[in-house]
């Protein structure tokens, strides 16, 4: 089986989806069913982004991976600091 990558406000659309068919009394299985996603994606996505507006997931996403551009950029220096140190030891 192929998976899908939803976007942040696909997942918010679907979750709000969800909830309105569950209070109409339907069962978790058939909205999943519904949805085309498992019961352990849909209660993920309701972890990671229930009570979430669009606007607030895409923000959350944006920073997600500028936080991981970060920790990139971080590793990259810190390895550039220990080469740069270990030079200076064997030169003295």
């Amino acid at each position: 089986m192929k998976r899908k990558k939803h976007t942040p406000e696909q997942i918010i659309r679907k979750l709000r989806e969800a909830e309105a068919w569950l209070s109409e009394g339907q069962g978790l299985a058939e909205v999943c069913q519904r949805l085309a996603v498992s019961e352990a994606t849909f209660h993920r996505w309701r972890n990671q982004y229930g009570g979430m507006k669009a606007q607030d997931a895409k923000r959350l996403k944006e920073l997600e991976l500028e936080n991981s551009r970060l920790k990139k950029l971080v590793a990259g220096l810190a390895l550039d600091k220990q080469i740069l140190e270990e030079a200076l030891k064997g030169k003295w």
